[in-house]
């Protein structure tokens, strides 16, 4: 994505109007997508990397069973940072070395204010640390759902929006726990069952989140292997 930044004498003329290209405002290097089957089915979390034009790559997040080598459509769903939409896209991509693949023919089809990434949902035990503030200290909670971006939790303490914690929880026995520090975004009481709280996650690196996505999509696949 570009910024324009313009610098000059002030002049009694006109500002311009600068035009840029609608699909280099909504994509842009870096951004997280999901890419999934034209039927829905969900193929891999990725970072698109080095968009020029309609043509850019994608690093894999997650593991992947796909064997196919020859190109193939697919869609493709990120999350803009910029101005936190989802942006949906479609491709024809082709696989390269080290869980890299090729996209061409990528454009976007339209913007949303829904949800950018798969949610797990699940029912399990977590803590929220805060380090200061009246709630500081470890509290259990139960973790309601999580993607690669946030996370949904219960529990019987009250927190604020804006209130930051560290969310730790094990998605899976075999696998160490996750830590993730957390923002809540969003609260909603439920009576005698205490608050429900939807967080994002901050601070991130590259490896938190891709250990977050393996982690997922592991998590996933046992559970449909249950089903």
């Amino acid at each position: 994505m570009k910024f324009f930044k313009l610098f000059g004498k002030k002049t009694d003329a006109p500002p311009q109007e600068i035009e840029h290209d609608e699909d280099e405002l909504e994509i842009y290097s870096g951004m997280r997508v999901e890419v999934t089957a034209p039927d829905g089915r969900m193929l891999f979390v990725a970072k698109l990397i080095g968009l020029h034009g309609n043509q850019a790559e994608l690093h894999q997040y997650s593991e992947t069973d796909i064997s196919q080598e020859e190109p193939f459509p697919v869609r493709i769903r990120g999350y803009s940072d910029h101005n936190r939409k989802a942006v949906y896209m479609e491709g024809v991509i082709a696989p390269l070395l080290q869980k890299k693949w090729s996209v061409t023919e990528l454009k976007v089809c339209h913007v949303g204010n829904d949800r950018a990434f798969f949610r797990l949902d699940t029912n399990l035990d977590a803590t929220a640390t805060m380090f200061s503030g009246l709630a500081m200290g470890e509290k259990q909670c139960k973790l309601l759902n999580i993607s690669i971006g946030g996370a949904s939790i219960r529990s019987e303490h009250r927190y604020y929006v804006g209130d930051k914690f560290l969310l730790k929880v094990r998605l899976l026995e075999d696998r160490p726990e996750s830590a993730m520090f957390s923002q809540v975004m969003r609260v909603i009481e439920k009576g005698d069952a205490g608050f429900e709280y939807g967080c994002r996650f901050l601070e991130l690196t590259d490896a938190d989140q891709e250990q977050i996505t393996q982690n997922i999509f592991a998590a996933q696949r046992k559970k449909m292997g249950r089903s």
